[in-house]
Formats: C-alpha cells, structure tokens, sequence
C-alpha cells in the first residue's frame, strides 16, 4: 500500500484576521469621531471667546488676528483653519451673542400671563447684562458704528423675530391683559434698561459705588425696573 502525502487542512482567514489592502485608509472609530469633534468644538469656542473680550475692548479695527491667537492660546494658522478672516471671526461672534441676547424674548407666547412673562423677562436680561457684559459691550458698539457687518442679521432674523413678539404683545392688549401701548416701544424700553448696566456699567460704578455683580444692588435694580416697567403696562 502506497502511503498518501498528507495534506494540511486550510486555515479559514476570520473577519479580525483578514489583511487589510495595501494603502486603504483606516476608518476612524466613532468614540474617536467624537473626540475628534469635541476637540474641534473646543477649540473654535476658545477662539470665540478670545475674540469677543478683545473685539469688545479695542474693536474690529483695533484687534489683531495674532492678538486673537495669542489669548486663545492658538496658532495664527491654526485660527485661520477655522475663520478664514478676521471679518469672518466678528462676524460669528456677533451672530453667537446675538443668538444669547434674544433667546429670553423667544419664550413670549400668547398662553402666558404677560405680567409675569415681563418680569420674568427682566430677570433674564439683567442676569445677561451681568454674566455676560462683554457681549452687550459689542453689541452696542457695532451698532453705534452703523451695524457694517451685522445689518443683514438685524434686517431679516431680529426684524422676524421682534415682529412677531410684537404680535403677541399686541394680542395680550386686544385681551385686555396689558394697557394699550406700543409694541415696539415697550420691547425697545425693555432692552435698554437692562442693558445699560452693562454697556454703561463704569458710569453706573461711577455714581451707585456699585454693579450686578453686587446681590444686594442687583435685586434692588431688578426690583425697581420691574416696578417702573409693569406699573406702566397693567390694564388701567
């Protein structure tokens, strides 16, 4: 009898064991997407904020984009890899302090009692107007300067938006729940009693010796502007 050569059975490759082809690209896990983007959120949110408290202080024209970079804490290349300009880096600062800014007015809706959507308005903005005067500070001198770059945000988003609070306010009057006043007036009174103590906050440390940023002080200002404001628009 002749013996046979023996033969190794072959070995199946498994899924975890199959060579990957020469030059194909690694698909980047999702844990490691993630981090990924966290990283990228972390730091464009860096730069925004470097950007606001000098844009703040000096203005557009008085910053620098290596000054930028320096507070952030990035390279100029890397700041650059994110906004490709210093008009693109104000430009999105205003759009994110002006999204902050008018989140409270949004919650107005005709199922609330008004009263009590006013004053809790106020709250709101006077607690921006001490958490977050840097942004009311720019805010206010972009528009001094005629809005160059935040025009097209005022014209078509915060003309919508006002204009439909406006609707509503009106719809609270027509009920008989508020006194028969302006809209509009009553909005633009409303922003600028809260946000003067921020965008004139030295002048108010000036004469009051105090800020916000005092409890005692900020209650009694919160106090006395939901009095002035809502003893004005209760139904006569």
């Amino acid at each position: 009898m002749t013996d046979q050569p023996v033969v190794p059975p072959r070995r199946r490759l498994t899924a975890s064991k199959t060579p990957r082809a020469k030059g194909a690209a690694r698909v980047p896990s999702a844990s490691a997407q993630d981090r990924r983007l966290r990283m990228i959120e972390s730091k464009r949110a860096s730069i925004l904020q470097a950007a606001l408290e000098l844009f703040s202080r000096f203005g557009l024209h008085g910053t620098s984009l290596d000054q930028v970079a320096t507070q952030a804490d990035v390279s100029k290349t890397n700041l650059l890899y994110y906004f490709g300009s210093k008009e693109e880096l104000y430009t999105n600062v205003l759009r994110q302090l002006l999204e902050v800014w008018l989140q409270p007015l949004q919650a107005f809706s005709v199922e609330q009692d008004p009263v009590e959507a006013i004053r809790d308005y106020l709250r709101v903005k006077l607690e921006l107007s001490r958490d977050h005067p840097a942004e009311s500070r720019l805010f206010c001198m972009e528009i001094m300067q005629g809005a160059p770059l935040l025009l097209g945000e005022l014209q078509q988003p915060l003309h919508d938006l006002v204009e439909n609070k406006v609707a509503v306010i009106q719809a609270w009057i027509d009920a008989g729940k508020l006194a028969p006043i302006a809209p509009h007036h009553l909005i633009f009174s409303l922003w600028a009693t809260t946000q003067h103590y921020a965008d004139f906050r030295v002048q108010v440390e000036a004469v009051a010796g105090k800020t916000l940023e005092d409890p005692a002080f900020f209650e009694e200002t919160l106090k006395s502007l939901q009095s002035l404001i809502l003893d004005g628009v209760r139904p006569r």
